[in-house]
């Protein structure tokens, strides 16, 4: 009979406590070599911090093991895990936006041991293998800063290749990619498969979990709740284990036919992004766009927010016609965007929750020297913080504290302090949990109800069928067809889009 692989990783009754919070209570867990091993659960669940005590970062509390290659290491940190082969790709992927892809690639092999001059030409070559392997070419001598999100993805895995990585870990790397671009990420981790590099991937997206693992483990409340074997689970089941809910999914289209219209917009077009761009969206409904990677949507979002200038076409906001330059324009006209990218663009991550809910809002709170008083901004930022459920210590606290759900509700609550007529939401649920997802849906429907006109952008093909009234598909920069949940199926919805 074959005998089972031994583990690369095992961890023992490992348990981790920060003052008075149990953050990890006696998990036992293990990764195999060339094995894809998913790890899922809500935020605060406990998965930051397992990656963290396998990075070296933190320690285990005492009594608990971890043993890489077999053996036991009882005093890891970062750079010894590094060298055992342990590498770490973030959310924010940690890449240096003004260097090149070549240096951004050998730039951890450049640092290490004792000061010596930095052999580009090496450099470059290793590079350029590290992309051949995984099938991609990109330019060596860009700025990573110029590359787009996917492209970066692949710059990151690539450094923790040639820094010969045995046990990969992605946190969340699908959470700003569209689905075509997934697609393509979830090729490079087939073959690492291939090569013998463990992969440990961390993901909102239960449908790739479902997918791409070979095993799941699931934690709650920094407990490890099971793990289980490709096929033992579905995504609605893992997503129930991870919060001990049952997910129901329902439609919640309503017919808005009659509807004042509040957004119209005809024949609008930019050269080489959106053409013809013509749809209404009325008072109170929530309006899904959906489409695959270069349809134009966030492009054509960009000129709904003032961002960019249409070259032909036209804009009206409750019938009048409006001209946005800026996207201060756009602001006092009304319309609001959530940006799908919330770490770069939705907030300042350095500073305060009070100080990114307020932010949006500053012109509105001055008084007419131009001040504002700091008791009229604590007001609003606490009451965007209650009403919105945003757990944080404290408005002091620095927003990039905050997990994803919480962050993101932040971003919310910005712009929500500005009254809008029109909320544009870009990817609105990218990178948050099952749990804060639900709440992100209910908020929503609440706001639609009070008459709020919502652009719900998306290529989720679920996130729009089932909490949209309408979906238009964008193809090519055009509008392609319009569809209504009910009256078409998820399956056959997704058919059209992805054809």
């Amino acid at each position: 009979m074959a005998t089972e692989t031994p583990p690369f990783l095992r961890l023992t009754g490992v348990s981790k406590r920060f003052g008075g919070v149990l953050a990890l209570d006696r998990v036992d867990w293990e990764v195999r070599p060339g094995e894809v091993h998913c790890l899922v659960g809500e935020n605060g669940c406990g998965k930051s911090t397992l990656i963290k005590l396998v990075a070296g970062v933190h320690r285990p509390d005492p009594g608990g093991i971890i043993a890489i290659g077999g053996e036991e290491r009882a005093n890891l940190d970062p750079a010894e895990a590094k060298a055992l082969g342990i590498q770490v790709i973030y959310q924010d992927l940690s890449l240096f936006p003004n260097l090149s892809v070549a240096e951004n690639i050998g730039f951890d092999r450049s640092v290490q041991g004792l000061a010596r001059p930095v052999r580009f030409g090496r450099m470059r070559e290793t590079a350029r293998g590290l992309l051949q392997r995984l099938g991609v070419a990109l330019p060596l001598a860009a700025p990573v800063g110029t590359l787009s999100i996917a492209e970066r993805q692949v710059v990151a895995i690539c450094r923790g290749l040639a820094a010969e990585a045995r046990l990969l870990f992605m946190d969340e790397p699908t959470a700003s990619l569209t689905r075509t671009e997934v697609r393509q990420l979830l090729g490079f981790v087939d073959r690492l498969r291939e090569a013998g590099v463990a992969v440990v991937f961390v993901s909102h997206r239960l449908d790739e979990v479902v997918q791409i693992a070979e095993r799941v483990t699931v934690l709650r409340d920094g407990h490890k709740i099971g793990t289980f074997a490709r096929g033992e689970v579905d995504a609605r089941r893992i997503g129930e284990l991870m919060t001990g809910l049952s997910i129901e999914h329902r439609i919640t289209a309503r017919d808005r036919s009659t509807a004042a219209p509040l957004l119209e917009v005809r024949g609008l077009t930019r050269a080489g992004e959106y053409a013809d761009i013509g749809f209404a969206l009325g008072r109170g409904e929530v309006l899904g766009l959906t489409g695959l990677l270069g349809a134009g949507r966030t492009e054509l979002a960009l000129s709904l927010f003032g961002m960019t200038r249409p070259d032909a076409g036209e804009i009206r906001l409750e019938g009048r016609p409006v001209s946005l330059g800026t996207n201060q324009d756009a602001i006092r006209a009304g319309i609001a965007y959530v940006s799908e990218d919330r770490l770069n663009l939705g907030l300042n991550m350095r500073q305060s929750v009070g100080d990114n809910l307020v932010l949006a809002s500053l012109e509105r709170m001055a008084g007419s020297l131009g001040w504002i008083a700091p008791k009229r901004r604590q007001t609003l930022a606490a009451g965007w913080v209650d009403k919105l459920h945003i757990k944080t210590p404290g408005i002091a606290n620095p927003v990039q504290q905050l997990s994803g759900g919480n962050q993101q509700r932040v971003v919310l609550g910005k712009w929500l302090a500005t009254s809008p007529k029109v909320l544009i939401l870009d990817s609105p649920t990218a990178g948050v949990d099952v749990g804060n997802k639900r709440g992100i849906y209910e908020l929503i429907r609440a706001l639609a109800e009070t008459g709020v006109g919502i652009l719900l952008i998306s290529d989720e093909i679920p996130e729009v069928f089932y909490n949209c009234d309408r979906i238009l598909h964008m193809r090519d920069g055009r509008i392609e067809g319009e569809f209504v949940p009910g009256r078409i199926d998820e399956h056959a919805l997704e058919e059209r889009v992805y054809a």
